[in-house]
């Protein structure tokens, strides 16, 4: 999973993308990559969506007014 929150500040990260931080970081994923430009992550389909749940919930109401997700499904034993 790849995501962004937008508004976007170079100076200073937003609440939202602090939030985004703390929610990724603490999912149960395999990997996790956070960025100023973009963030990914990597992990089962239900460990994914329940993060992508809590991330869209939290940066929402800690003021996110655009959220960018791209998804690649990888089968089992690829990668």
């Amino acid at each position: 999973m790849e995501f962004t929150t937008e508004p976007f500040d170079l100076d200073e990260a937003p609440p939202h993308a602090l939030v985004a931080r703390e929610v990724i970081e603490a999912a149960e994923l395999d990997a996790v990559d956070v960025g100023p430009f973009g963030n990914t992550a990597e992990g089962s389909a239900d460990a994914v969506l329940t993060a992508v749940d809590a991330l869209l919930r939290k940066t929402l109401e800690s003021g996110a007014t655009r959220i960018s997700l791209q998804f690649n499904v990888i089968a089992e034993g690829e990668a």
